[in-house]
């Protein structure tokens, strides 16, 4: 495997293994934070960056495990990119949030590790409709989360870039998010946006499979509609970049299809999305490209929300090797 980085895109990866899923959490074997830094630096090559990108999911009863787990995530040097989710999506009872804790836990994670951290994500899919999308104080945790966030910041001085996540428009979707946001927003929450994070994963879910030579017009039709239509109804400038924050391509079988997914195309279709989003990246203003992710959750599991690493559960490579360019 090799990976370096491309002159105005910066890469990212999640590291880990435990995979969110609409039926719960996919896990197998333990990280191994030891060759967990060997794979890293491997992808990353002469590079200087190819940051880590995790997760902490706040809810009440989660909160001080969620803290422990990112001074684990420290110890281990993958505490870089963070995104705060917010709310348990597989417990249909809870309707509601403590505003007042939730902002608490974004401050306390500023002040403990905002000066190593490189951005923190407000929200990582607000307008899915069955994961973060599902809650009714989504937007309020959004909106008053990103200004939060970024008022800590600068009150400690930090070069802390703020954003918050989101998916593109399907029937999965929360309707009129975008149009909800730009109302709910104002002026200071727009201030406040450094970036904006999709998460599109192309010919994953899709019910036919996409033929290889319609992939780059996929990924440029939503990273447009991203750019072009949503951002514009909310409000948000083209100055503010896109973070491309999840993208992959899983192996295994599609549960639904029954579609063999094999890591020969992994490593086809990743390197035509990579390449694609690289075109685009001055035009529509595409600063990063995070890939999910590193290794399995279980090579064992065929289904496919088990296999979406770069490399089997052991830590063996899938034989891919991402796009680079001198």
């Amino acid at each position: 495997m090799s990976q370096r980085e491309l002159s105005g895109l910066t890469f990212g990866i999640y590291p880990l293994s435990v995979a969110g899923t609409p039926f719960g959490l996919a896990q197998g074997p333990e990280d191994n934070y030891e060759k967990i830094q060997i794979a890293i630096r491997d992808l990353k090559g002469d590079s200087k960056k190819l940051f880590s990108r995790n997760y902490l999911i706040y809810s009440k009863k989660w909160e001080e495990k969620m803290l422990a787990r990112a001074e684990q995530y420290l110890d281990a040097g993958l505490l870089e990119d963070v995104t705060l989710g917010v709310g348990d999506w597989t417990d249909e009872q809870e309707t509601e949030i403590d505003i007042f804790n939730w902002l608490e836990f974004i401050r306390n994670v500023i002040t403990i590790h905002g000066s190593r951290l490189t951005s923190l994500q407000i929200t990582n899919e607000p307008n899915l409709s069955f994961m973060e999308g599902s809650k009714p104080y989504i937007m309020q945790a959004l909106v008053e989360g990103v200004i939060t966030a970024k008022q800590e910041a600068k009150k400690l001085n930090l070069p802390l870039k703020i954003g918050f996540g989101s998916v593109p428009e399907s029937q999965a979707a929360v309707p009129h998010f975008w149009e909800n946001l730009a109302k709910a927003g104002g002026e200071l929450f727009l201030d406040s946006v450094d970036f904006v994070g999709h998460n599109f994963y192309v010919d994953v879910f899709d019910e036919q499979p996409i033929d290889l030579k319609d992939i780059p017009t996929s990924v440029e039709r939503t990273l447009r509609n991203l750019r072009e239509i949503h951002l514009r109804t909310a409000g948000i400038p083209s100055s503010v970049p896109i973070r491309v924050t999840e993208n992959g391509w899983p192996t295994g079988k599609n549960p639904i299809t029954n579609r063999q997914r094999s890591y020969e195309d992994q490593s086809k279709i990743l390197e035509v999305i990579i390449q694609t989003i690289y075109k685009l990246r001055s035009e529509l203003t595409i600063s990063h490209y995070e890939l999910f992710g590193l290794r399995d959750a279980d090579s064992n599991k065929e289904d496919l929300f088990h296999q979406y690493g770069i490399m089997r559960d052991d830590y063996s490579p899938n034989r891919l090797i991402l796009y680079s360019k001198s």
